[in-house]
């Protein structure tokens, strides 16, 4: 079985670049083609919302792929919606992963025992109903709870070829409200986690240079990012931050090893988005909005291949 780090590597130099699209459907931002299309469908609204966010993800999928290693939908967005936006969630992550791109579930989950396990089994397993259909490549976790609540999780990606994306740094301006606190040792919580998430990549990585364990660490932290990826050289990086929240290419440099296939960094609404920018406004009218995706996605790419 090839390792998700493998085929992450393989995904990335296919494309040259290491760019993850965010799939953060909002409906007030959707072009109003997809919720005018919505609207004439029987159903409650809610029905109503998650086939325009099905609808305009695969879109999404279908304009990037081929250009991008990896796409990342972030699950909030769809169970918003019930039990119709966790089927299209599934539906949208089994299209991208047929269009040749890796999916990375955003969906952070973290809990103890044999809900950690069910978490694990639910995202991570190939079972025929869920991922073994074409739906997950790696998932994000929370690990507040403890190391042991990880450990259903990587014996999953292990034994599924999947990955794992450990929350570490992130790159909200609030993070440092728990993650900056000092132990004992004067070892911040972040450093904590991140000395645990190292070891679970060197034990899982093989004869590989990175375990199926990564971590997330946000591009807005970049004093940070240079620190940890430091302390973390085994470790697949998921970089949040870049375009709307600020971060700058410069800024996520530091993540990248030598090979250069380290790390992928993700961009959401600059790219999904890119239509209500107000530099691509000036470019691209309103039905103008997958040209827009397009050009946003190559202007990332390029930005990149500057410093990464």
């Amino acid at each position: 079985m090839t390792s998700y780090s493998t085929r992450l590597a393989t995904a990335i130099r296919a494309t040259g670049n290491p760019v993850c699209v965010g799939l953060d459907p909002r409906w007030d931002n959707l072009p109003p083609l997809f919720r005018e299309r919505a609207a004439a469908r029987p159903g409650s609204f809610l029905d109503q919302k998650a086939f325009a966010y099905e609808e305009f993800c695969s879109r999404i999928v279908e304009i990037v792929a081929g250009k991008v290693p990896v796409v990342k939908p972030q699950s909030a967005f769809f169970e918003e919606c019930g039990p119709a936006g966790v089927t299209a969630l599934w539906r949208v992550m089994r299209r991208a992963r047929q269009a040749g791109l890796l999916v990375i579930c955003d969906a952070k989950r973290g809990d103890i025992g044999s809900t950690a396990e069910a978490y694990a089994q639910a995202y991570l397993a190939d079972d025929g109903e869920g991922p073994g259909q074409g739906g997950v490549d790696a998932l994000t976790i929370n690990p507040y709870l403890g190391r042991d609540t990880l450990e259903p999780f990587v014996r999953a990606a292990q034994t599924h070829g999947r990955g794992l994306y450990v929350l570490v740094r992130t790159s909200n301006p609030g993070a440092g409200t728990f993650q900056d606190i000092r132990d004992t040792a004067d070892q911040m919580v972040y450093q904590r986690v991140a000395a645990v998430v190292e070891q679970l990549a060197v034990e899982t990585k093989g004869d590989e240079p990175y375990g199926c364990v990564g971590a997330v660490v946000g591009a807005t932290y970049p004093r940070e990012l240079v620190e940890l990826r430091g302390v973390m050289p085994h470790v697949p990086l998921l970089i949040p931050g870049y375009g709307s929240q600020g971060a700058k290419a410069a800024d996520v440099a530091a993540g990248f090893g030598n090979d250069g296939v380290g790390a992928v960094v993700n961009s959401s609404r600059a790219i999904i988005f890119a239509h209500e920018r107000k530099d691509f406004r000036e470019r691209f009218a309103p039905h103008q909005w997958e040209q827009a995706v397009a050009a946003a996605t190559e202007e990332m790419i390029v930005e990149l291949s500057r410093y990464c």
